[in-house]
């Protein structure tokens, strides 16, 4: 890895720890793979709330929605293979549609605008009331007419998807999860990761969870089988494989199962996604957003008891992929902080010998903040923020004891010095900024144990 991504990924694991502690989840893993198949792994927190079992980087997750890319991947190789084509109604290869959904384009299914119904009449598994529909409940829910009309605005569908995984069944003669598993994911080498339940290697599941609000977290078993809509929601896997898998759909990327011209038809913006206040487009089976000047294409997922997000970067030629297994985990927000710190390391560059020694953790009673060494600076994390270098302080540091705030909102502290100490064995102890007095272990903090100064 190159070395300002290298020192990006230190700091966004320290970074991600906290976050984990702050939004009191249960657990989290986040990983980043680069075009040549270097891939970093991190884990956090607990498989089972209930149990205590820690999280492991081989702990596999419903990644619900990203199962969509794997589809569309899918569609795409057959694609190449001249056994379809994006443009024929899909009544040429599923029986007993409706007649009006019968001559809804693969294109439109891909791209969510053949205006089906988003989940069917009845959507009970997304509450676990009710088992995912097989192939018969989807059969019926696909004999019933569009809600609007096709090719008229982007309308999200997971029967649409559903419908594709017939689609694959028809075309291949095989069951849909054999033959993806077989030319997908096999190919893709990723070895944690199955269209749906029931993997034969017995890699661990990890356990979801519920919101925090109302109730407190409880396990919710996520080992249901997704049956008919398998090509929708049903794929588990982990942040690392994940990582793997959308780096290879770069359209730059060296090694994938797609020629670079499926892959830029994939994520080519098709269409605006209305009613949103931020802006995201979509492709076929992918999704598109822009974090600052910063292109992320890939996908979301949402399964009951976990949270997902992944994305590649084009102008990095990496991919970012965080899994929480709980209702709320802010798996959004996480990624676009790994972004948001990667991106500082980017323009800054890896910390140099000289700032190196100033790294740490420092506590008031109001928050922490780290100390974070890159380039020839130290920037001033706000690490419980979303995103922990916006309007940062930068400390231009003179020795390995002092320095001054070169730069600070001017609400801050501005032009004023800094200062550290250390105890007898050598460690940090006490950090000034300006006026400002911060302690490396919050047990030190005792404003909770005497009263106030008169």
């Amino acid at each position: 890895m190159e070395d300002w991504l290298e020192a990006g990924l230190a700091y966004a694991h320290r970074w991600m720890d906290y976050q984990l502690a702050k939004h009191q989840q249960p657990g989290c893993q986040f990983a980043v793979a680069t075009a040549n198949g270097e891939c970093f792994e991190r884990s956090y927190g607990v498989a089972d709330i209930a149990s205590g079992e820690a999280l492991t980087d081989d702990h596999r997750f419903r990644v619900a929605s990203h199962s969509k890319t794997f589809t569309a991947v899918a569609i795409m190789k057959l694609r190449e293979a001249g056994k379809l084509n994006l443009d024929t109604a899909v009544g040429t290869y599923v029986d007993d549609l409706d007649a009006a959904v019968a001559e809804t384009t693969l294109g439109q299914l891909l791209s969510h605008t053949s205006g089906l119904m988003r989940d069917g009449r009845r959507a009970g598994h997304w509450q676990r009331t009710a088992a995912f529909f097989d192939a018969e409940a989807l059969g019926a829910e696909l004999a019933e007419p569009l809600v609007i009309d096709a090719n008229t605005r982007f309308k999200y569908s997971n029967i649409a998807f559903g419908l594709l995984g017939l689609v694959i069944e028809s075309v291949t003669g095989e069951p849909y999860a054999d033959w993806v598993m077989r030319e997908v994911v096999l190919p893709s080498g990723l070895e944690r990761t199955v269209p749906d339940v029931g993997d034969p290697a017995g890699q661990p599941l990890a356990s979801g969870h519920s919101a925090r609000m109302p109730f407190g977290h409880k396990a919710i078993d996520g080992a249901q089988s997704t049956h008919a809509l398998a090509a929708a929601t049903g794929f588990v896997s982990t942040a690392g494989d994940l990582a793997r898998f959308f780096a290879s759909l770069d359209p730059e990327a060296e090694r994938s199962v797609l020629t670079p011209a499926s892959r830029r038809e994939m994520v080519r913006r098709q269409w605006h996604v209305p009613h949103r206040s931020v802006p995201r487009s979509y492709g076929l089976g992918t999704m598109t957003s822009t974090w600052q000047d910063l292109t992320l294409i890939g996908h979301a997922g949402a399964f009951p008891g976990f949270i997902s997000r992944s994305a590649f970067v084009p102008d990095w030629k990496i991919a970012v992929s965080v899994v929480s297994n709980a209702i709320d985990g802010p798996a959004e927000e996480w990624l676009e902080g790994i972004v948001s710190i990667l991106a500082k390391f980017h323009e800054e560059g890896a910390p140099k010998p000289a700032v190196e020694g100033w790294a740490g953790r420092w506590w008031t009673v109001w928050s922490p903040i780290d100390l974070v060494p890159m380039g020839g600076k130290v920037a001033v994390s706000a690490v419980g923020a979303a995103q922990p270098f916006r309007d940062a302080s930068e400390l231009e540091i003179t020795d390995g004891t002092s320095g001054r705030i070169a730069l600070a909102n001017g609400f801050a502290n501005h032009g004023e010095p800094v200062r550290r100490t250390f105890d007898e064995e050598g460690n940090q102890q006490r950090l000034y900024l300006g006026g400002s007095e911060w302690v490396t272990d919050p047990n030190e903090l005792a404003i909770f144990d005497t009263p106030a100064v008169a």
